[in-house]
């Protein structure tokens, strides 16, 4: 079994795990603007995710020689360690409803912004829990100072979302007055009529009739996306949002308590579990609830989404390609960061969650997010970056390093 002994591979790790995590969102969103149902989408990356933790479990899991003190992965499966299994499966449900709810709220908040928050609600609950539960082996002079970077990250990415749809709300009123010829207060749910209905395989050339920020591209891609978030107010995006923030923050912990036992639930002589077993009961758990879920949605959508059918998802090819790679990326990006967390610390592992810079990268070049926005927005959300990037700096600074 390989395992990460150094602070530098540990850092390795989260450095290639925060690329990954900050790329299969804006996969996910590129579908869901594309107009695929989100629920063929997660059902897509859910199977490629739990295929990760698998290809993870089988190969890193078994590589080199194993003992009593540390099994591989396959000689853990048949051993008597289910309180360690409940707690790694707990954090797999977490994850589950989080990135659930995560893919809504990309729609109603924006890939940038959700992100930002979710991640610093992470690191404010699940960064504190492990600190105590790693035996407090970050510095806590760094790593509270850190979370509080955080918290304020957390209160501008809620400004930068009102400020933002108070720009977008402008845009949309000055265009019903441009078409109008008369400056009245309009209601922006009633827009997607204005324009024709595009085919999701044609997507791309809808976007190319208008340009990035502007009104008409506001209109076109509501039009044609999966979720619609035109007339339904900013409290929906940050309840799903805090939600999903929420529950990712949970994930982090049970996995701890899965693979290092601080509450003592495992008989004597039986070993922790190893970070690949933990993950595979993890990621199975995930899966579990993902596909029933889904399959569920698929009857009865959320959102006033389209209802549909399993035999419509199996037929649905469309992006299928983008959600197995985005299961993928999370699945490995999530592996890569538990092993730099078994190494140094969960809290300090929990630095993976500055993966948003790279979402906002996606968002700002890819989806033209806060193109021609107001000064108040621009202003809001390079404070809200720099609090974040700051933050991130500093929750690494407090690695520290666990005793064998």
């Amino acid at each position: 079994m390989y395992m990460v002994e150094s602070k530098e591979g540990a850092i390795a790790c989260m450095v290639l795990s925060l690329c990954f995590l900050g790329t299969f969102p804006a996969l996910l969103t590129l579908l869901e603007r594309r107009g695929r149902l989100p629920q063929h989408t997660y059902l897509d990356y859910s199977i490629t995710n739990f295929l990760a933790a698998v290809i993870i479990a089988f190969t890193l899991g078994e590589v080199g020689k194993s003992s009593d003190a540390s099994p591989n992965f396959t000689q853990q499966l048949s051993q008597d360690n289910w309180p360690s299994v409940m707690f790694a499966m707990a954090g797999g449900v977490a994850l589950s409803l989080g990135n659930l709810s995560s893919q809504y709220a990309w729609a109603f908040v924006g890939l940038s912004v959700t992100e930002v928050l979710i991640c610093s609600i992470i690191v404010v609950i699940g960064s504190t829990l492990n600190y105590f539960l790693d035996n407090k082996i970050n510095k806590a002079e760094i790593l509270f100072p850190g979370v509080a970077c955080f918290v304020i990250a957390v209160c501008l990415g809620s400004a930068v979302h009102s400020s933002n749809t108070a720009d977008n709300k402008a845009k949309l009123n000055s265009l019903s007055a441009n078409s109008d010829k008369e400056l009245k207060p309009i209601d922006v749910a009633g827009f997607p009529s204005r324009v024709e209905s595009t085919d999701p395989e044609n997507a791309d050339g809808s976007l190319r009739k208008a340009e990035a920020g502007t009104a008409d591209f506001l209109v076109q891609l509501e039009n044609r996306r999966s979720i619609k978030v035109f007339g339904k107010g900013t409290v929906i995006g940050l309840c799903l949002t805090f939600f999903a923030g929420v529950s990712l923050s949970l994930f982090s912990p049970a996995f701890n308590l899965a693979t290092n036992d601080q509450w003592h639930t495992l008989k004597k002589g039986v070993p922790h579990l190893a970070v690949y077993t933990a993950f595979f009961y993890f990621s199975a758990s995930c899966f579990v609830i993902a596909i029933v879920l889904n399959i569920i949605f698929l009857y009865r959508p959320l959102l006033n989404l389209p209802k549909t059918t399993f035999k419509a998802y199996l037929n649905d090819w469309n992006g299928r390609g983008w959600a197995f790679l985005a299961g993928f990326l999370c699945g490995f990006g999530n592996g890569l960061e538990f092993m730099g967390g078994q190494a140094a610390g969960y809290a300090a592992a929990d630095s993976v969650q500055a993966f948003p810079l790279v979402s906002t990268f996606w968002g700002v070049v890819l989806f033209g997010e806060y193109r021609r926005s107001s000064r108040r927005t621009y202003v809001l959300l390079v404070s809200m970056l720099f609090m974040f990037t700051a933050a991130v700096g500093i929750l690494m600074a407090s690695s520290g390093h666990r005793k064998p």
